[in-house]
């Protein structure tokens, strides 16, 4: 496998273990620095130039896009996406998880446990929303800082009506979310790798710092996650579009309560913690994976008119609560079911047999005409968005 790591720092850890575990293995690999490639594109022929020559092949690319040029980084990994290239994280996972905002808001439509968070604009909303969240304490955190920079601990509603409004009046967009008093100073990082968390450890804070990160000075421990907190770490990875992913969960009294998704996270903290070879972990899941580049769905499946990727959910009292996929009639009006979700259970491929249930969601790709006249007409006019409910 010849690998490129898109890195600005080749004498991190992170990136000299990454180097180093690909070597060992075999493999090709260079480190390549993200900010000096250009981007050329033409009819029929995306492609790459690194300081000032034409980009030769690779197989496979690893990004380590760092938060302050996001942007470019996104852009570069696209390109390799376009050229077919494996991306060991997607160019929209990773913009996906900068932004923590936009994680949170496509996490909370999936069953994905989060504490209580509110986003607003105008200083008069302010109180409304501390009170929805729970009341004070909160904590109040910049939408794209990063190791606990810009996360505050507000103990008073006073003190945080405070700083949201100094924040805002700096231009800065800030979130506002419960503070999750049982874990305070506590947290998770389980380390995603494909469809298993590789590794895990618990941050604790030290003193009166209520921020947990290594960089903060907080200790580490491994840990053994149950089944919940992996199931969680590895969904929220995989919901955000990263094979390669850092998940940091809360430990609440409901569970795993996800605060961040990191599509760049550091090696060091997490193999001295668990003494377990983490970058070869990846090496190894990119190297079995090269055979399967990321691809666009809508880019590739609407080219074919009238057919796409939609999802349809099967709301209580239903006519198709109880009948199998085969009994639905689906398959006869061209839809294919790729992936039936039930809850937090996701089943891939679902044989004809599965009977239905109410609230299932089905994930479907087949002619969307014929997915609109299964939507009755007074649904479609006040529904358009996905997901569009079946007839009762």
């Amino acid at each position: 496998m010849k690998l490129a790591i898109l890195s600005c720092n080749p004498t991190c850890y992170s990136t000299r273990r990454l180097r180093e575990a690909a070597e060992q293995r075999g493999h090709e690999v260079r480190v390549l620095n993200t900010l000096k490639f250009a981007i050329d594109l033409e009819q029929g022929a995306p492609d790459l130039y690194f300081r000032q020559k034409h980009l030769s092949h690779y197989d496979a690319v690893l990004p380590r896009i760092g938060a302050s040029i996001t942007y470019f980084g996104t852009a570069l990994v696209r390109q390799f996406e376009q050229m077919d290239v494996f991306c060991a994280n997607s160019s929209a996972g990773i913009s996906n998880s900068r932004d923590k905002l936009r994680s949170l808001q496509i996490l909370s439509r999936h069953h994905i446990g989060m504490p209580r968070t509110t986003f607003v604009r105008d200083k008069q909303d302010v109180l409304g929303a501390i009170e929805r969240v729970g009341g004070a304490p909160v904590i109040i955190k910049l939408l794209e800082g990063t190791q606990g920079i810009g996360v505050l601990l507000a103990e008073t509603i006073s003190s945080a009506e405070a700083i949201v409004e100094l924040l805002q009046s700096q231009k800065q967009n800030v979130l506002i979310q419960k503070f999750v008093a049982e874990s305070k100073g506590r947290d998770i990082r389980a380390f995603v790798v494909g469809d298993q968390v590789v590794g895990a450890m618990r941050r604790v804070a030290q003193g009166q710092e209520f921020r947990s990160n290594v960089h903060r000075g907080g200790l580490t421990e491994r840990v053994e996650l149950d089944d919940a907190y992996r199931q969680t770490a590895v969904r929220a990875a995989q919901i955000l579009g990263l094979r390669v992913a850092g998940v940091d969960m809360l430990e609440s009294h409901d569970g795993p309560q996800v605060m961040e998704v990191n599509s760049s996270p550091g090696l060091e903290g997490i193999e001295t913690c668990t003494q377990t070879d983490i970058a070869g972990a990846v090496v190894d899941y990119i190297a079995g994976q090269l055979d399967f580049p990321d691809i666009d769905i809508r880019q590739r499946l609407t080219v074919s008119r009238g057919y796409g990727v939609f999802e349809l959910r099967i709301p209580p009292g239903s006519r198709y609560v109880g009948q199998s996929l085969v009994e639905s009639g689906l398959r006869e009006k061209d839809i294919n079911v790729l992936t039936l979700y039930r809850g937090t259970t996701v089943i891939p491929n679902p044989k004809a047999t599965r009977v239905l249930e109410a609230s299932d969601r089905l994930l479907c790709f087949g002619k969307q005409q014929n997915v609109t006249d299964l939507v009755p007409a007074k649904a479609r006019r006040a529904r358009r968005p996905v997901p569009r409910p079946l007839p009762q």
